[in-house]
């Protein structure tokens, strides 16, 4: 792909702590509308006068897992941010110096390291991506977690946070890295909500590694999506083909459920039940098939992330809407306020402002 067909876009404020440190309710950040008609501001909780009877939310149900654990080795102390296994005590990881320095650390195949105290072996650096390494381990580094992982963060948090700020409402599968941020802002009474006014969720399971924050002056399109594991279960592919079936429409709550079910298309351009790793990587050349909407985050300029959404809106259209958050003060980041993005229009208007200029 070429890089010039990414949205060339303005970078926000990032939010450094949870919105509840900030005295906002987690479903009280807020909420940018683009759709056919333009950009309009609303807050997360408005979501239930924005949906329309029939509508289905598809929700990750991936649980954040404590996957960053100090490190020693011949660069010294450092952390290692776990990302996902891919056989017997064998990872994928990030060794980086902490928080706000990233790597690639001077090691290579063969160095020995120790994660959480456990002695680990540097297989081989992943391929195309130096900041990667597959690591085996001596012990199972999911007893290692348990008791000394923190959860995984970056330069821009204030501080540490527990685990419980990085979980959402449908947080059941143990295996993220990071968390699937979209469905942070739900909460049990908007969830309440959304049935009573007849919309629905269904649920599939992307489990997300460390992400492409630092990505380098190439861009996204040069970087390779490394496997991650995924599930769409029978009865998830049903209730979408019955959703539009009748007209509803297909919101994802976050990139990896795209991923998920971009991953889970058939060849007539149906969602049918699939389980497997994908390293699907969605750009302006690849259309999206299934889904109607999507419910985000506001991504980095040179995320793959921000990629996928120029593939489902447009670069033109995105480009616009992340020039309406910056100029009017959205955050960016898991912490900050979200972006939900229709391809129509929105329809019921009862609890929106007017259209952003």
């Amino acid at each position: 792909m070429n890089d010039a067909s990414l949205p060339a876009v303005r970078i926000g404020a990032g939010a450094d702590r949870p919105p509840e440190e900030r005295e906002i309710a987690r479903d009280h950040v807020r909420l940018l509308l683009s759709d056919l008609l333009g950009e309009t501001h609303a807050r997360f909780d408005h979501l239930a006068g924005i949906l329309r009877s029939g509508d289905l939310l598809v929700v990750n149900e991936s649980e954040t897992l404590p996957a960053s654990l100090p490190a020693s080795g011949e660069p010294g102390e450092f952390v290692v941010n776990l990302s996902t296994p891919y056989g017997p005590n064998l990872w994928v990881a990030e060794p980086r110096w902490d928080a706000a320095h990233p790597g690639p650390l001077p090691v290579g195949a063969g160095d020995l390291v120790r994660v959480g105290g456990v002695r680990c072996t540097i297989v081989s650096e992943f391929p195309g991506i130096p900041r990667l390494v597959f690591l085996r381990s001596e012990e199972d580094l999911r007893e290692v977690m348990r008791s000394q992982g923190q959860p995984i963060r970056y330069g821009y948090a204030a501080r540490a946070f527990p685990l419980s700020a990085y979980q959402t409402a449908f947080a059941r599968v143990p295996g993220s890295a990071e968390m699937p941020s979209a469905g942070r802002p739900f909460t049990g009474r908007l969830l309440d909500r959304l049935a009573r006014g007849g919309v629905r969720v269904a649920p599939v399971v992307l489990h997300a590694g460390v992400s492409s924050l630092e990505v380098g002056d190439s861009g996204p399109g040069s970087v390779p999506v490394f496997p991650e594991p995924f599930e769409v279960p029978a009865a998830t592919a049903n209730t979408i083909g019955d959703t539009r079936a009748s007209g509803g429409r297909v919101i994802a709550v976050g990139t990896t459920v795209v991923r998920a079910l971009e991953s889970a298309v058939d060849s007539c351009g149906e969602i049918r039940e699939a389980r497997g790793f994908t390293r699907l990587y969605l750009n302006p050349g690849r259309p999206i098939r299934s889904v109607d909407g999507l419910l985000t985050g506001f991504h980095d300029a040179r995320s793959t992330h921000l990629a996928l959404l120029a593939s489902f809106f447009g670069s033109e259209r995105v480009e616009r809407a992340y020039e309406v958050a910056a100029r009017t003060g959205y955050l960016w980041h898991e912490f900050g306020d979200s972006h939900l993005i229709l391809r129509g229009s929105a329809g019921p208007a009862d609890e929106r402002d007017s259209p952003a200029s």
